[in-house]
């Protein structure tokens, strides 16, 4: 395949290069005029480059995206909001296969290229949403590259059967599986940790468990979740989504938590939702304790809000946090990029030769001001492949 040439971008904000792509991957990064005068060239009219966006948490089998407009209903509870899923979302058409590659094209026009995707697997819908998101996946012809979390949405040890189908998904490709809330929802957290860690270690795969309650009752659960990790070996390959009970604890209780989940190697996803505590993302940095962001749903039976954008996700987290100079500007987006390569199992997601050719152009003059912003994605290269110009799709 003969090498594609981008050429004068400013990766970062820093002095113009020029890209050669090979296949998928970046062969080389060169001042500016350099490159060698062979294969396709882009001009990249001195924009400012980023590595494609990367969505840590995001569950693309609910959305009723590109249908007609659906009004929020149901209790605004973690339960009343699954009896609402569970209720509607047959007549809806969830899981869909035209709905779900909606929401991946509107992930990839804002610039995201990769997503580690949460699949509701329960004893209505079986495992019959790992296969949509998978065709879904497929139309994009690998534009995205989509990572499954198989989720129980509706409990786990109270829906006897779903640790089964946990165990199958497993066994058929996810590379992690889901648990939610161990203590308010299936109200025995012991025999759930029991159940969703004897699968990990088992079939050798990562684990997510969404925490939802707050204060004490969730800090309870992270010491569960921290001790039962360090016990079976599982050491990087656990991850707490939301954990918004984390942020509510006194500063010396937080302190001791992170520092534990550091040694766990316990990572934690977030969307940095509007009216939650702050996490103590300054300790949690310190300790190396990663922190991922997703955009959560996107216009579901949970919420009506969301775009698939996920720098405004950055944005949110950096407004959330009281981020205000330009390092701290940067770490937010760096959250979205070359920080959560963990989470899509990548050594390295950065524009730097051997990286995936996963590269956002944006017509801003330096990372910050991209971040604040948030502008039109000019050009989305994804896996060497131009697949968003001018902000629209070509795939």
């Amino acid at each position: 395949m003969a090498d594609v040439i981008l050429t004068n971008v400013r990766p970062w904000g820093a002095a113009p290069v020029d890209l050669v792509m090979s296949g998928a991957e970046i062969r080389s990064v060169l001042p500016a005029g350099t490159a060698p005068a062979v294969g396709d060239r882009l001009d990249g009219g001195g924009l400012l480059a980023l590595p494609g966006f990367i969505n840590a948490h995001a569950h693309v089998d609910k959305s009723w995206w590109g249908q007609s407009w659906v009004s929020y209903g149901g209790e605004a509870t973690t339960q009343g909001r699954i009896s609402h899923e569970r209720a509607e979302r047959e007549a809806l058409g969830i899981p869909g296969a035209d709905a779900t590659a909606a929401v991946l094209r509107e992930f990839l026009r804002h610039g995201t290229t990769a997503v580690r995707s949460h699949v509701d697997v329960d004893l209505g819908v079986g495992l019959r949403g790992i296969e949509v998101v998978r065709e879904a996946a497929a139309a994009l012809d690998g534009a995205v590259d989509v990572e499954i979390v198989a989720f129980p949405q509706d409990g786990v040890v109270r829906r006897p059967g779903v640790l089964d189908l946990l165990d199958r998904a497993a066994s058929a490709g996810a590379t992690a599986i889901g648990g939610l809330d161990p203590a308010s929802i299936d109200r025995d957290p012991v025999a759930q940790l029991d159940g969703l860690f004897g699968i990990a270690e088992r079939r050798g795969v990562g684990l997510d468990i969404h925490l939802h309650d707050r204060g004490e009752l969730g800090a309870f659960q992270f010491e569960l979740i921290i001790d039962r990790t360090l016990r079976t070996g599982l050491r990087g390959r656990v991850t707490v989504s939301h954990g918004f009970a984390l942020g509510e604890l006194p500063a010396d209780r937080q302190r001791r938590l992170v520092e534990e989940c550091a040694q766990a190697g316990v990572s934690w996803a977030t969307v940095a939702p509007v009216r939650t505590a702050p996490l103590p993302w300054q300790a949690m940095r310190e300790h190396g304790v990663p922190v991922g962001l997703g955009t959560d749903g996107i216009r579901d039976l949970w919420s009506p809000y969301g775009d698939g954008d996920i720098l405004r996700v950055a944005l949110g987290f950096a407004r959330l946090h009281g981020l205000r100079t330009d390092e701290e500007l940067a770490y937010a987006v760096e959250l979205a990029t070359t920080r959560a390569a963990d989470f899509v199992h990548r050594d390295t997601h950065d524009i730097a030769a051997g990286a995936r050719a996963d590269i956002v152009l944006l017509d801003a003059e330096n990372v910050q001001d991209a971040l604040v912003r948030a502008p039109r994605r000019q050009l989305v290269v994804a896996g060497g492949r131009v697949v968003v110009r001018g902000g629209e799709l070509l795939v």
